[in-house]
């Protein structure tokens, strides 16, 4: 059924939606729903989906239906009513063994997915032991020098039933290898793993700050993994290209949306000038937003970023598949937002980003725990983060309507303007040269800087309100339980790197890391023998200074 209009639907409006409900929502319902009947507390029907009722003549080429071109309202035609999102709690810390205890203990708590948050020396390409990883083995993330400690961290855990995601750039090819060689060596093919890896190293220079490479053997990199992972992993997520970092560090809404999409476009060009098909690779592409503290602009700017890029990918890149034009997006709350001070209200925080998040349609979401202003997470605040998710998808019945704030006023307005501003940026970045060209320069660096110079002096003067921090402040807070990685850790990993070289197979160690600088200097894919050096226990370390040789060191660019 549809909902129940106080006037009646437009011809044109009403042919598409008896056309959508024969084909997509049909389909949809085939593949099942979460209930048999979705109820309002009154017992009446939660229908379909609500539509607009009288003319409305931009309604099916600026909204749509969901499912639908341009998926303004969705890239499923029952969003939530047939599937949740996934609830990917992101951790990682110490050792793999601590890692995958948090993670059993997030599975047996209702999580859906994984998602692995590594250490800095495993991001940056260095082993435990390496002059530049001392002091930070297992704080920030979990350390994985090798496919031994890929193998750890996996335990038990069944990987071709569970997703994984692993945020990880630089390393990318190098982590992804270490999975793959897990899944072969348990005796799994490559083929039913699924996931997705980070693998977004433009954001790196514009906004974060673990990159190795230069940019342009980086995007080779890239395009290398998305090829083989086409022909290898087809279920995994090639790339997940990530605004969430770039919001961190300053930008607006409508920046946001700008250089995460303009990151996109390169990375699809990229794979175009190598050779590949857009239609055999756009439909693995993921991104990763940010969800902020503005509720309605996080809304707006979710609905305004899936339109964008449903309109560049059909009309700037000629794709034909209605899959490569879904923007899919996993979201997490955002950490710069939470606060050291009165940590409790960070919860509060959390609950509002993450509704923001379901309500602007995402597939997936991480919710940020109380304590991460302070240090990671405890497992009692991980629950509570955990729990967040679950009351949304049960208890608030938002998860029953499909795209329930279409049509408000505000809303689409707002959607308009961000995709205006965003399109604005855009078109800046493309007269540059892309964005490539655009990073090089130092643009989108200067506006992310400018941006948060901008929000800094708002709550440096009271002109924005920082519950806790400029206002309603609380003298003499009692302290709350932090935790801490042990020291031993880094030593535990040390002498496991050790171990591990002083049992290794030297000649097939050697081969096989020659191989991988013969195929990098060569232009050959890199990924067969990245694997190949992974199951040859080479560490991360190894792995990136070989290919250091090849591409050198990025630079980075001073701006100012």
């Amino acid at each position: 059924m549809t909902e129940h209009q106080s006037s009646p639907l437009s011809p044109t409006v009403q042919q598409a939606q008896q056309a959508w409900a024969g084909r997509l929502l049909a389909a949809a319902k085939k593949k099942g729903l979460r209930r048999a009947e979705f109820t309002r507390s009154t017992g009446e029907e939660v229908a379909d989906l609500a539509l607009p009722a009288g003319d409305d003549p931009q309604y099916l080429s600026q909204l749509g239906l969901p499912g639908q071109y341009p998926y303004t309202r969705g890239v499923q035609a029952t969003m939530y009513r047939g599937r949740l999102w996934t609830m990917r709690q992101y951790a990682g810390f110490g050792t793999a063994a601590e890692s995958n205890q948090r993670y059993r203990y997030l599975l047996q708590r209702g999580q859906t997915g994984l998602s692995v948050a590594f250490d800095l020396p495993t991001q940056m390409g260095y082993d435990p032991g390496d002059a530049m990883a001392l002091g930070e083995v297992g704080k920030v993330g979990v350390s994985i020098a090798s496919v031994e400690d890929m193998h750890v961290l996996m335990q038990d855990l069944p990987l071709d039933k569970v997703s994984v995601s692993m945020t990880i750039n630089s390393t990318a090819t190098t982590l992804l290898a270490f999975l793959v060689a897990v899944a072969e060596e348990r005796g799994l093919p490559p083929s039913v793993l699924t996931g997705t890896v980070q693998n977004d190293i433009l954001k790196e220079y514009m906004a974060r700050g673990t990159w190795i490479y230069p940019p342009r053997p980086s995007m080779r990199l890239i395009t290398d993994l998305f090829a083989w992972c086409g022909q290898n992993v087809p279920k995994w997520n090639t790339i997940s290209i990530s605004g969430y970092h770039v919001r961190e560090a300053g930008c607006d809404a409508a920046q946001e949306i700008a250089f995460t999409l303009g990151d996109g476009m390169a990375y699809v060009q990229a794979a175009l000038d190598a050779g590949l098909d857009i239609d055999d690779f756009a439909g693995r592409l993921a991104f990763f937003f940010n969800g902020h503290n503005n509720f309605l602009e996080e809304v707006a700017k979710f609905r305004a970023a899936r339109r964008l890029w449903a309109t560049i990918m059909r009309e700037r890149f000629g794709a034909q598949s209605d899959e490569s034009c879904k923007l899919r997006f996993h979201t997490q709350t955002a950490g710069s937002m939470l606060t050291a001070q009165q940590p409790d209200n960070n919860i509060v925080r959390v609950t509002l980003q993450a509704l923001a998040a379901v309500l602007g349609g995402t597939q997936s979401l991480h919710t940020n725990s109380r304590d991460e202003a302070l240090g990671l997470p405890t497992e009692a605040s991980a629950q509570i983060a955990l729990r967040t998710q679950q009351i949304i998808a049960y208890e608030s019945g938002v998860a029953d309507a499909v795209d329930p704030l279409a049509g408000s006023y505000l809303i689409e307005q707002w959607t308009d303007a961000l995709e205006k501003k965003a399109r604005e940026y855009l078109s800046r970045i493309d007269e540059m040269g892309g964005m490539v060209a655009a990073i090089e320069k130092g643009y989108p660096q200067r506006e992310i800087q400018d941006s948060a110079y901008r929000w800094q002096l708002a709550v440096e003067r009271g002109e924005q309100i920082i519950v806790g921090v400029n206002k309603f402040q609380v003298e003499n807070e009692a302290p709350m339980p932090v935790l801490k990685v042990d020291p031993e850790v880094e030593r535990q990993q040390i002498a496991r790197v050790q171990q591990l070289r002083a049992t290794r197979d030297p000649v097939k160690h050697t081969e096989a890391l020659a191989n991988l600088r013969a195929a990098a200097q060569g232009g050959q894919n890199v990924m067969d023998a990245m694997v190949q050096a992974a199951k040859a226990r080479a560490t991360t370390g190894e792995i990136s200074a070989t290919l250091r040789e090849v591409f050198g060191r990025h630079q980075e660019t001073l701006v100012i």
